[in-house]
């Protein structure tokens, strides 16, 4: 938003990127942070962060997207890891199938460590390796259509897809977040302070009313 600073933003959401070490996820976050690519780039040891703020609807939300290893050694983290976090993007690799058979471990380590309404997408990463694709579009569909996630392929060496899928997931976050300010009776947006953490609420969590049919879609 012109006139605006990094430091001026509606929203503070945290985005966590989780799969198995490999998968891109480091590259993914240099790509939409930064717009850089490197071929050299190292395993992730313990936590990083970057941010980027986006505008979607009006409103300019600052995303503040956390990587970190996804290797066994460095699961005593995942408490702190997942704390605060709004979304979540589960990678896997196109062209190695095992990367996308954990992605239901994943998956189960998110419900386990994270808020119970993160929302969640699925990332088949790569997608510039379709010549030697282990893993077809149609399965990650699938896998996300069972597990009510959104789907998406990206390659983050091409540039494919990057800005789609973090604003696709930030875009929902928000939705959700103002859906549950209206719900509330509230008819302005208060930014919150640097650090705030956003908590989603399940609309069945709240006390039961005469009819409650709300939901949030995409």
């Amino acid at each position: 938003m012109a006139g605006r600073s990094d430091d001026e933003y509606d929203y503070l959401f945290k985005v966590v990127l989780i799969g198995d070490s490999g998968v891109g996820k480091s590259n993914l976050l240099s790509r939409f942070t930064r717009n850089e690519f490197s071929l050299e780039s190292k395993t992730t040891i313990g936590v990083e962060f970057a941010t980027r703020s986006i505008v979607t609807e009006g409103k300019t939300i600052k995303a503040q997207i956390w990587d970190t290893a996804g290797q066994e050694r460095y699961r005593a983290i995942t408490s702190a890891y997942y704390r605060g976090a709004v979304g979540a993007l589960i990678l896997y690799d196109i062209a190695k199938k095992m990367t996308f058979e954990n992605v239901e471990r994943w998956l189960k380590e998110l419900r386990d460590h994270a808020d119970r309404n993160i929302v969640i997408m699925l990332v088949g990463n790569k997608c510039d390796l379709k010549h030697i694709r282990a893993v077809s579009e149609e399965e990650g569909t699938s896998f996300s259509e069972r597990n009510k996630l959104s789907f998406i392929e990206t390659s983050a060496l091409e540039a494919t897809n990057v800005e789609d899928a973090f604003s696709r997931i930030l875009t929902e976050i928000y939705r959700l977040v103002s859906q549950q300010q209206l719900e509330k009776g509230g008819t302005g947006f208060q930014p919150p302070a640097e650090g705030e953490k956003i908590t989603l609420k399940n609309p069945a969590d709240e006390p039961k009313k005469k009819s409650s049919s709300s939901c949030c879609s995409t």
